[in-house]
C-alpha cells in the first residue's frame, strides 16, 4: 500500500512537471503500477495516417513501444500476447460526433478497455465537440493541430488520471461564461438605468448625464441608486466595473 502511495505522489510530480514543459522538450511518460502490456496502443482506421503518427512518436522515444490498430477489434485479438496498453491514442481525422458511428466507436472504445485511458486525436476543434467527446469518458481530447510535444504530455496527464482539452477550448469556455456573465447582470437594467450606467462607465459626473440624456439631476441620482442595487454596488467604479464586459452602445435584452 505504501509503495502505491509513493508512486501516485511521484506521477502526479511527473505530470505537473510536464505540463509546464515547452512542448519542444521531450518528457518521458509517468511510469504507472498497473498490470497491463508496457506499450501505446495507436487506433486508425487509416493506415498511412496511423503509421505516421506511430513514427512521429517512436521518434520522440515515449520510453514505451507504440503498437498499431485499425480498431478496437484488432487491439482486442493482440491483447492475449501483448496485454492490456498503458494508455489508448484513438484518432478519429475529421470525424464529428454527429456522426452515429463515432460517438458508437468512442462509447465502446471506453467500455471495453476501462480503466485503460483513451485520448482521442481529432482535426475538429468545435468546442461542443470537444466537451461531448469528453463527456463520453475520454480523458483527452487533441486537436491535430498541436505538435507532438503536447500529444505526449495530453497522454501522460491522462496516465496519472487527468483528463487534457485544448487552451483554445478553455478559453473560448471561459470567453462565453464571461460574456453570458455580463448579460445577464446587465439585462437587470431598464433601458435608461443602461444608459445612465454607460455614462458613468465614460466617468461622466450627475449634470453632465442629466444634459446628456435630458433628465433632472435628481432624477439621475434615483437611476444611480436603483443601478447599484441591481448591480450590487457600493459606488460609481464598481457600476462601471460590473457592466465593463458588454460593448459601448449596447442594450439589455
Amino acid at each position: 500500500m505504501g509503495e502505491e502511495i509513493i508512486d501516485y505522489r511521484q506521477n502526479k510530480r511527473r505530470a505537473s512537471k510536464m505540463l509546464s514543459t515547452s512542448a519542444e522538450e521531450k518528457v518521458p511518460l509517468p511510469r504507472t503500477t498497473s498490470a497491463g502490456g508496457d506499450y501505446l496502443a495507436l487506433i486508425d482506421q487509416r493506415m498511412l495516417e496511423r503509421e505516421c503518427l506511430a513514427h512521429a512518436l517512436n521518434v520522440y522515444r515515449l520510453g514505451m513501444k507504440v503498437m498499431t490498430f485499425a480498431d478496437l477489434t484488432a487491439l482486442q485479438e493482440a491483447q492475449g500476447g501483448a496485454g492490456m496498453p498503458r494508455a489508448i491514442l484513438f484518432n478519429v481525422g475529421n470525424g464529428r460526433l454527429e456522426d452515429n458511428w463515432l460517438e458508437t466507436e468512442i462509447r465502446e472504445l471506453v467500455a471495453a478497455t476501462r480503466p485503460t485511458p483513451v485520448v482521442v486525436v481529432s482535426d475538429n476543434q468545435n468546442l461542443s465537440d470537444v466537451l461531448n467527446t469528453i463527456a463520453l469518458g475520454v480523458q483527452g481530447y487533441i486537436p491535430s493541430s498541436v505538435g507532438i510535444g503536447v500529444c505526449v504530455q495530453a497522454i501522460g496527464l491522462a496516465m496519472v488520471g487527468g483528463t487534457f482539452v485544448p487552451a483554445s477550448s478553455v478559453m473560448h469556455m471561459r470567453a462565453l461564461l464571461d460574456v453570458n456573465s455580463t448579460v445577464a447582470t446587465n439585462s437587470r437594467l431598464t433601458e435608461r438605468q443602461w444608459a445612465v450606467a454607460k455614462a458613468i462607465q465614460r466617468g461622466m459626473a450627475n449634470k453632465d448625464i442629466a444634459l446628456e440624456l435630458d433628465l433632472s439631476e435628481s432624477t439621475v441620482k434615483v437611476h444611480i441608486r436603483n443601478i447599484m442595487k441591481k448591480l450590487g454596488a457600493s459606488n460609481r467604479t464598481e457600476v462601471a466595473c460590473k457592466i465593463g464586459g458588454v460593448a459601448d452602445g449596447g442594450r439589455p435584452t
